[in-house]
């Protein structure tokens, strides 16, 4: 977006369409940023990709865009992931453009912490579930059955166990705030889908924002956890489809956004118009268009042009 507003910095094209270059936008540590530079000139260029165009945002000097030829997106990002790392990247083969939709996972994306594992610890099991939760974001386990078998060792776990940790262990990411904020203020529907639960994604939603909450609702019986769910389990699929469905609600030419960390995230990225991986997961951070691996989430409306002067501070 220029700095006095309208479209984001970059080629003009039809929202929605694909462009006969890649566009990459980053940031990354300014002291080595020409060495590093001329490095990953060189490397794109053994590869066949010259880089046409390598100069800073007009509506950010920190951000650095580069135009190259259409080409493998998985070899650029990783010949710039070696020379700029650690660093926020975002590649595609379209125009950056403001997203009409906005699709966030919660736990460690939205909020700093995996609800599940700190509810557990109320019931003395943390280690033990962490353990679980951990594997499955790496995509070692299936994320239903993990989801399952954990809920299940929290059986007769207080309810008032819940705002207890909302209110102690449930802190908002860096960022978070505005940068739903300022989407919805660009005219952004914004969605939170998570394999949490209810309980806490609906306040967390209400204090950022966000107008859609997808989760998973955990069972209550007499003021104490079941150990059971209620209604059907919020999975990648899930993700994936709430996606798709908001998106060919909004229109055809809908741009999406979708940000999040774990292997379950995984499809939703890969669906997304922009796919970026907050302080990901290996599996999620090599399926995404780009990483948040160095700033905080305010670096997403950087790499999208969009000036500080538009922010919506949260």
């Amino acid at each position: 977006m220029s700095a006095t507003g309208g479209a984001p910095d970059g080629p003009e094209v039809v929202p929605g369409e694909e462009c006969a270059v890649l566009i990459a936008r980053l940031i990354a540590e300014t002291s080595t940023l020409a060495a590093n530079l001329d490095t990953a000139r060189a490397r794109l260029a053994e590869q066949g990709l010259a880089v046409a165009l390598a100069e800073p945002l007009a509506s950010d000097e920190e951000v650095i865009e580069l135009q190259l030829p259409a080409g493998d997106p998985a070899t650029v990002r990783g010949v710039l992931d070696s020379c700029f790392a650690p660093a926020d990247l975002l590649l595609a083969d379209r125009p950056f453009t403001v997203p009409g939709l906005f699709v966030s996972d919660m736990d460690s994306t939205m909020i700093a912490a995996e609800c599940i594992d700190e509810l557990a610890d109320f019931a003395g099991l943390k280690p033990q579930i962490a353990a679980i939760t951990e594997r499955a974001m790496q995509g070692e386990l299936d994320f239903a059955q993990a989801l399952t078998e954990r809920v299940a060792l929290l059986a007769g776990l207080d309810e008032s166990a819940i705002a207890q940790c909302l209110a102690e262990r449930i802190p908002l990411m860096p960022g978070a705030a505005t940068l739903v904020a300022t989407l919805k203020a660009q005219g952004c529907h914004t969605v939170l889908v998570t394999g949490g639960f209810h309980q806490f994604a609906d306040p967390v939603a209400e204090q950022l924002g966000f107008e859609r909450v997808v989760a998973n609702r955990l069972g209550m019986h007499g003021g104490k956890l079941t150990g059971g769910l209620v209604g059907g389990i919020t999975d990648s699929g899930v993700k994936r489809t709430v996606l798709l469905e908001e998106a060919a609600r909004l229109g055809p030419a809908t741009v999406s956004l979708g940000t999040g960390d774990g292997a379950n995230d995984i499809p939703m990225l890969e669906a997304a118009s922009f796919g970026l991986a907050y302080y990901a997961k290996p599996k999620a951070r090599a399926a995404a268009d780009g990483w948040i691996d160095r700033g905080d989430l305010t670096s997403v409306l950087r790499l999208l042009g969009i000036p500080r002067g538009e922010w919506v501070l949260g």
